[in-house]
């Protein structure tokens, strides 16, 4: 172990305003590489057009280098309503950012929804709740929380909110015949508007490939996928999986402005 301290709030929860902890992107100063629970996190809900509500929630392992399979149950679950609200099963080191909605209707209100896990011993949740410190734009979850000097102070009408540039869209090829022995191919098409903000250097159109869902790590090669041509096209990975069992593959697109959107594709290993 090294000692490391990091700076900055990643995660207001609702927990705070509980007179609970802050969730910082900090323990105690020292960087521990495997031993650590997984804490989730309520990253705030967007105003959605039809009048209804998403509450976006992420993770925070606690480990540097550490995997967490904690499947749904006691140990991963949802209340009031199905444990299964589209959680993941697999949590990869440290910040897992805005990974999935539960979209609540008009008249939710002051009620809440609440993420529990428990690992290494401990039980930690999140609250998802409407509370007015945690509005966010439909800009802000796509761009991962970062905007510009505008859009940060509010200012959504003059900063990232009247951005041009779109999110890619990203479809995934079914995937079939998957097996402990043999690896798999999984085939991503991008199509995007190869427009970009004004706040810095074009950083490309890629895909990041990685375990959503399942009983163990799965082996991606490669696990980023650079695509040369900025409106989009095919690229594939090759996927081994070391455990028979239900994954959920998710890669990530994101393009050259930093706007950011996910997708699954349901894999049945044998």
């Amino acid at each position: 172990m090294s000692a490391l301290v990091i700076s900055g709030l990643v995660a207001l929860s609702t927990n705070a305003l509980r007179g609970q902890a802050i969730i910082r992107d900090t323990d105690d100063g020292i960087k521990y590489a495997r031993g650590q629970n997984v804490v989730p996190v309520f990253e705030g809900w967007v105003a959605n057009p039809d009048g209804t509500f998403s509450l976006v929630f992420g993770y925070w392992n606690r480990n540097w280098e550490e995997q967490l399979a904690i499947p749904i149950g006691p140990d991963n679950h949802f209340e009031p309503g199905p444990a299964d609200q589209g959680q993941p099963t697999f949590f990869g080191p440290r910040r897992g950012k805005s990974l999935f909605e539960i979209v609540v209707p008009k008249d939710f209100g002051k009620k809440e929804i609440v993420w529990t896990l428990v690992s290494r011993g401990r039980t930690e949740k999140a609250y998802g709740a409407l509370v007015p410190q945690e509005v966010l734009t439909r800009r802000m979850v796509l761009a991962g929380g970062s905007l510009n000097a505008a859009a940060a102070a509010g200012n959504d009408d003059n900063g990232d909110e009247g951005d041009p540039n779109k999110p890619p869209v990203i479809t995934l090829d079914p995937v079939s015949g998957a097996t402990v022995a043999t690896p798999a191919t999984v085939t991503a098409t991008l199509t995007d508007d190869a427009l970009v903000t004004g706040r810095g250097r074009n950083r490309g159109l890629k895909v990041n490939w990685v375990t959503y869902r399942g009983p163990a790590a799965i082996g991606f090669s490669p696990d980023v996928d650079n695509v040369s041509n900025p409106i989009g096209g095919k690229v594939t990975t090759s996927a081994k999986f070391t455990a028979p069992g239900t994954y959920v593959v998710r890669a990530t697109a994101t393009d050259g402005g930093g706007l950011a959107v996910n997708k699954d594709v349901t894999v049945e290993v044998k």
